[in-house]
């Protein structure tokens, strides 16, 4: 063949690999989704990365659905596909992703089984932080004569509680006793001759918290903390 002939043939088709829309590669990204056959869903990419944001373009997506029970239905600008509920098997998708939010569920249980990504320009919300849990309220008591209680908001006698955050409001009503609490991270007491009420902020962990007095020691209680 002819030099010029081979040298024209070789920038045709240069020029018709440049002439592709945008500029757009000839080879595709892949990416992988599943599905089951627990309570799970997820997409991937080719480095087994879960996908939380893509650069916009054409994609291949092989769907990997592994329950009767689930399907994989993908959503966003410009997509939506999806497997049948009672489908069990493996898909092949070619799709194109633009600036957006895209989500994937399943139908059958779209509050469970669900996540999001983000292409191009857009970005996924800043995830809100949880509230903490609001502080449980437990009251402890001591006297008049000899007596020595801690409850509960309800009322109960506190014998068992869960760690976490508390108030605990202490009424002081004996001259001759006072009320102690001492465990782990915790050892606040009023006084002896201190009569009224005491607030104090703790946070319980696990073990054994015993409540007492001071002056006569046998005026006792303990509450286990699991």
């Amino acid at each position: 063949m002819p030099r010029r002939l081979s040298l024209a043939l070789l920038a045709a088709a240069a020029a018709l690999v440049f002439a592709l829309p945008g500029g757009a590669r000839v080879t595709q990204n892949t990416l992988s989704g599943t599905v089951g056959p627990g309570f799970s869903i997820s997409l991937v990419d080719e480095s087994g990365n879960l996908v939380t944001h893509l650069d916009p373009g054409t994609y291949t997506i092989t769907i990997k659905d592994q329950a009767d029970i689930h399907n994989f239905d993908l959503t966003g600008p410009g997509v939506s596909q999806h497997t049948e509920i009672e489908f069990v098997g493996t898909a092949t998708w070619t799709v194109t992703f633009t600036d957006g939010i895209y989500t994937y569920i399943c139908d059958a249980h779209p509050t469970q089984m669900k996540g999001r990504f983000a292409v191009g320009t857009a970005t996924l919300p800043t995830p809100k932080p949880k509230p903490k849990p609001a502080a449980k309220k437990l009251a402890g008591s001591v006297g008049p004569g000899s007596r020595i209680a801690l409850r509960t908001a309800s009322g109960a006698r506190a014998s068992h509680l869960k760690p976490g955050a508390y108030v605990l409001t202490v009424t002081d009503k004996s001259k001759t006793d006072n009320f102690h609490l001492r465990g782990k991270g915790a050892n606040v007491s009023t006084g002896v001759a201190f009569t009224g009420k005491k607030t104090w902020k703790l946070r319980l962990a696990k073990g054994v918290y015993r409540y007492f007095s001071d002056r006569h020691p046998a005026l006792k209680g303990s509450v286990r903390v699991r």
